[in-house]
Parts: structure tokens; C-alpha cells; sequence
């Protein structure tokens, strides 16, 4: 079983899709590690060897990866939101943040803010 950046790989995958289990390795830089290690992308997980393991552990743990980069994130929105700006309330808000529409759509960013189509509210006395 590989296991890479606290991460284990499923071993029936090949290796170019097996690294895109990992937080911040997509397909690109799935090939992008491949491609520096010399490891083929069609050798599945369980297949590997464990020099090529090291190999892959070392130069993927170079990048910006699984818990760093959600740290990295969440500061980023954290200081969004501090300094007061658009984007920063919008996140407050849990509402869209890049200019997507809320008259109709998003319902996963407004989900608890749920209305009932047609339903009149009581008259305030």
C-alpha cells in the first residue's frame, strides 16, 4: 500500500489518478510528478516499487499539499473577511463570492436560508 503525504493511494488505480486522492494534486500536477520522478502514469498503485515510492513521497511533499494548504486557504479567507472587503462579507454571509447570481441558483451556498414557494407571511399586528 503507498502511502504518500498521510494519504493512502487505492491500489487498484493507476498511478496518475491514485495521486489525485491527495489535497492539491489534480491531474496536471499528477502528470507533472510523474514526469519529474520517471515513474509510468499506466503502473497501477499496488505495482509500484519501493524506490519509486520514495521517489514520488519526496517530490510531492515539495509542493503545497493536504493540510497546509487548507491552512493556507482558510487564512486567505480569513483575512478577507477582516479587513471588511466584498468578498470578505460575502463569505461572512455564505453567499456567492464571484459574482454568481442569487435571485434564482445557488442553493448550496444559501442552503439554510431555505423559502417556501407561494407561502404568504402572517400580517405583523
Amino acid at each position: 500500500m503507498a502511502r504518500i503525504a498521510g494519504v493512502d493511494l487505492p491500489r487498484d488505480k493507476r498511478i496518475e489518478i491514485g495521486l489525485t486522492y491527495i489535497y492539491g494534486v489534480g491531474l496536471s500536477r499528477s502528470h507533472e510528478v510523474l514526469k519529474k520522478t520517471g515513474v509510468n502514469p499506466d503502473i497501477r498503485v499496488k505495482d509500484l516499487e519501493d524506490a519509486d515510492v520514495i521517489k514520488l513521497r519526496e517530490t510531492v511533499e515539495s509542493y503545497l499539499i493536504e493540510g497546509d494548504l487548507r491552512r493556507q486557504i482558510n487564512m486567505n479567507i480569513k483575512r478577507l473577511i477582516d479587513i471588511g472587503c466584498y468578498r470578505g462579507r460575502r463569505h461572512r454571509l455564505g453567499l456567492p463570492v464571484r459574482g454568481q447570481r442569487t435571485r434564482t441558483n445557488s442553493r448550496t451556498r444559501r442552503s439554510g436560508k431555505r423559502t417556501i414557494a407561494g407561502k404568504k407571511k402572517p400580517p405583523r399586528k
